[in-house]
């Protein structure tokens, strides 16, 4: 799989061929991109967390079940929207799947409509998930290239403590903490304190913080 396709892609891993080619066709014509496989261990052969995307995954599968391959996902760091498409008696299953990080899961037989509005919500979490992470990561590059002085200077200035303040916190002159000031808004990218203290927040808690407006752009000029 291809680390820079941004296409997102609808996993499809069952072992029957009939079902992986007829939702081959079905999401194909509603547009998606589907890839199939006939097996977990050919899906894990080829996965790649950085391609986004959903998957629909058979609950009973020989070698390895759809919960085997959930789980594994999830001890690699996985992510994945995970759609487990059951029969009447793994229900239960379904549903101590969803309690172990599945997305969502549709019960045979199910209708096209139903299945497609469930892959549209869960690319779309997959897309805000993966948002989230890009965000923090950006944010923590941009937190790295402070000097210790000037991390010292943007922990004072999220919580509220006024240029003089931190002068006398810090046994600076003002003049000086205004230029570091100065340097710690520009290399975080942002000319609002209300944004510093929102990149702050993200920092110590990622993905628990909604993304401040502007924040994600540097100021212009």
């Amino acid at each position: 799989m291809n680390h820079s396709a941004a296409v997102a892609a609808v996993f499809v891993v069952d072992d029957d061929d009939g079902v992986r080619t007829s939702l081959g066709i079905l999401l194909d014509s509603a547009g998606y991109r589907a890839v199939p496989f006939a097996s977990a261990g050919e899906f894990l052969a080829r996965y790649d967390p950085a391609q986004p995307g959903c998957l629909l995954l058979d609950m009973r599968m020989p070698e390895m079940t759809g919960m085997e391959l959930l789980k594994e996902l999830a001890s690699r760091g996985g992510f994945l929207p995970v759609i487990f498409i059951t029969g009447h008696g793994d229900v239960p299953m379904a549903v101590e799947a969803m309690k172990s990080g599945a997305f969502d899961f549709l019960q045979k037989p199910f209708s096209p409509k139903d299945l497609l509005e469930r892959i549209g919500k869960a690319l779309a979490a997959d897309r805000e998930a993966r948002e989230v992470l890009s965000r923090a990561g950006e944010l923590r590059r941009r937190h790295a290239t402070l000097t210790p002085r000037e991390k010292e200077v943007m922990a004072l200035i999220v919580t509220g403590h006024a240029n003089k303040v931190i002068a006398m916190d810090l046994g600076l002159s003002e003049r000086t903490v205004e230029i570091h000031r100065a340097r710690v808004m520009e290399k975080m990218a942002t000319r609002s304190v209300a944004h510093l203290v929102r990149m702050a927040l993200e920092l110590e808690n990622p993905g628990q913080h909604p993304a401040a407006p502007g924040a994600d752009h540097p100021p212009a000029g």
